[in-house]
């Protein structure tokens, strides 16, 4: 691999380039970053083609969340295009109905002008309860969801609640590929990242202890390492 290998970071619901800046500072001497924004586009083909068209012939690619559907996306779209493949806190199969449910409910009520985007609420189900107390991360979240705002959180929504079951195309993924999440996820839990490194032949599970849905925040420094640590491998 060159010595800076372009790299797309996708990011997930309501988050946006910030949420990657530990990532992209902390890797700067091996990758060329790039982070994906996912306001404008309403399906998971829209978001794919957006990240295929910013990079170039060959590059690494890193998802979470909502950015691990798109990767599974591209990787059904332009496989030979993707040198190595990292997925994070984000699972294969798609939404069960309670989940469904809940993310029906949050579409309409946004669509009937009650946007909150990710209120102090609805912040255990993202980071480890040991964090509500942390201002500084806590804010950046909810700053990252004001910065999405209500059209790009409809937008979002459909693309997710539209996307298909990547579960039966987890064996045609051949490249390196890092599958990562927190111990306390309770949006993807564990068992969604055993899943997928079942079924990708060249997989490597990480799990991070003490952390929930958002290791590049949560954690990141052990987050940055393991992205280094699989651009690297031979």
């Amino acid at each position: 691999m060159s010595a800076r290998t372009p790299l797309a970071l996708l990011p997930g619901l309501l988050l946006d380039e910030a949420f990657w800046r530990h990532q992209v500072a902390g890797l700067t001497d091996i990758a060329d970053c790039w982070v994906a924004d996912f306001r404008t586009q309403d399906s998971m083909a829209a978001m794919a083609e957006s990240v295929l068209a910013a990079m170039p012939p060959r590059f690494c690619l890193a998802g979470l969340s909502m950015g691990g559907y798109v990767a599974f996306e591209i990787m059904r779209r332009a496989p030979e295009r993707v040198e190595r493949l990292a997925l994070l806190d984000t699972q294969a199969r798609p939404d069960e109905d309670a989940a469904r449910a809940r993310r029906l409910a949050l579409v309409e009520l946004a669509r009937k002008g009650k946007f909150k985007g990710v209120t102090p609420r609805l912040l255990p189900l993202f980071v480890h309860p040991d964090r509500l107390e942390d201002e500084e991360l806590t804010a950046g979240i909810m700053a990252g969801a004001e910065s999405i705002g209500r059209q790009g959180f409809l937008n979002q929504q459909k693309a997710i609640l539209g996307r298909p079951d990547s579960r039966p195309t987890l064996a045609t993924i051949h490249c390196e590929t890092l599958v990562l999440c927190g111990r306390e996820d309770q949006l993807t839990p564990v068992d969604r990242h055993t899943e997928i490194a079942a079924g990708i032949a060249r997989s490597r599970l990480v799990i991070l202890e003490h952390c929930g849905h958002l290791p590049p925040v949560e954690l990141p420094e052990p987050t940055t390492s393991e992205l280094r640590r699989w651009l690297s491998r031979d």
